[in-house]
Order: C-alpha cells, then structure tokens, then sequence
C-alpha cells in the first residue's frame, strides 16, 4: 500500500467542499464507511485480489478498451479495488469511492474523490466522456438512489457520452444473489434499462448475459482462459449471470 503522506504526490485526492458532513450523512442511506472498509478488507484475500486484478486487466485490454478512446476523460464509479482505473488507458482518470481505502489502489496520476456516487457536484456538466460502475447498484438501498446516481451521470456525461455498467443479473443469479451481506437492490437487465431510459440515457447496448457471478467462484480464471470467454459468445449463454448495459447522453 502507498504511505498516507504520498497518497497527494501520486493521486489527485479531491475532498469536495463538505466532504466531511457528506460522508458523516452518507449513514442515512449508504452502509457507514466503516462497515465499508471492513468488508472489503475481509471480502477478499490478497490471493483473490490478484486474481481479480488479472481477470479485469484482460477485460480492460481485450473488451472494455474498445468504449474509451486515448483522449477520454473516464469517470470509475464506486471504483472499489481500482482494476477498472490501473488497466484502463484513457487521457484522464477520475474515481470516486465512499471508501477511503479506494483511493491506495489507484494508478499514478488519477484523481480521487471521497463521495457518494449521487452527489458528482464536484464536476461540472458535460465533463465526462466515459462512466464506468461495476457490482454497484446492488449495494444501493432503495430505487431512490438508483435513481439519484443514473441522473447524476447523466448530468456529469458530455453529448453522445456512455455509461457503462456491469450488474449482477437477478433473473439468472437469485440464488447466490444474497449471499452477500450488502447487497439491496435486485435488478436484471431489463428494469437497469429501464431505469437508464427515465434518466434520459438512450440504451445502446444490452447484454443480459455477459460475465459469470462473481470472481469468486470456481470456474478457471487463468487469463488465457478469461480470454479465450470473451472470444466465445455462446459460452456467455451458459455461464453469465451478469448484465452489460451502456446507455448514452
């Protein structure tokens, strides 16, 4: 991990104006902070973290890429262990995470923000080419913020800007969907797109079957074989309980 006093020389950490009375609300509606860290901390061993991190560098390199072009400013929603940032080539990376934690696994000159994902008031309109959020909305309490964090994005995208989310599918995954002790929200690949046309983005591309559940499963996870998924559609069919949706402003 990257000392506390050279977290400001490598990463741009952003504390909106009253960050502080934010985060202290965030109880309100959000898991605290604390219950945060400590489930992320337990959650995943360092064993598994770098096994997600080469699964997500294949997924950046061989699918993801294909969204963000060199000059784009990208916004990482809930940007938790960072994969998304680090393996992700853009011309500006900007991650926002209620998590402090969020920000030590960040790459050298991205910015940070400690806030909530429905108050992006730290950016303006019209800023942001690229949102990405992955495994987030479930962890969101009622519709209300769902709704909250859509239309924020949706603000914050510049024209023709996407939205690119990746979501447990609950008409595939109910079983194994609550095993996990934050999660709230069930959606499936059809209401998230329904809630993307409310918010005014216009859906361009639903995939209700993408990804499998969740890395921690026991299906291989060697890069190669990551790879060799992604080049094999029909596999998506047998195996994907997760949705890929983009929506664009």
């Amino acid at each position: 991990m990257r000392a506390e006093a050279g977290r400001d020389e490598v990463v741009g950490y952003v504390r909106p104006q009253a960050a502080d009375a934010r985060l202290d609300n965030l109880a309100a509606d959000l898991p605290s902070v604390g219950n945060v860290q400590c489930l992320y901390r337990n959650r995943f061993s360092a064993v598994e973290r770098a096994r997600k991190d080469e699964i997500w560098r294949v997924l950046c390199i061989h699918f993801f890429q294909r969204y963000v072009r060199p000059t784009d400013t990208v916004l990482d929603i809930a940007s938790g262990l960072g994969e998304f940032s680090r393996h992700i080539k853009a011309a500006r990376i900007i991650a926002v995470d209620v998590n402090p934690d969020a920000a030590e696994f960040l790459p050298a000159g991205a910015t940070f923000s400690l806030t909530s994902a429905e108050r992006l008031d730290f950016l303006s309109d019209n800023s942001i080419d690229v949102a990405f959020t992955s495994n987030f909305f479930e962890h969101l309490p009622t519709k209300v913020i769902v709704d909250k964090v859509v239309n924020e994005v949706r603000r914050v995208l510049r024209p023709g800007g996407i939205f690119i989310a990746v979501q447990p599918n609950i008409r595939y995954a109910y079983k194994e969907y609550w095993d996990f002790y934050d999660h709230y929200i069930a959606l499936s690949h059809l209401s998230c797109s329904e809630a993307f046309e409310l918010a005014g983005l216009r859906v361009v591309e639903l995939i209700d079957r993408f990804l499998p559940f969740s890395t921690k499963s026991k299906l291989p996870t060697h890069p190669l074989l990551v790879r060799a998924y992604l080049a094999c559609r029909p596999a998506w069919r047998f195996l994907g309980k997760q949705f890929l949706i983009v929506g664009q402003k």
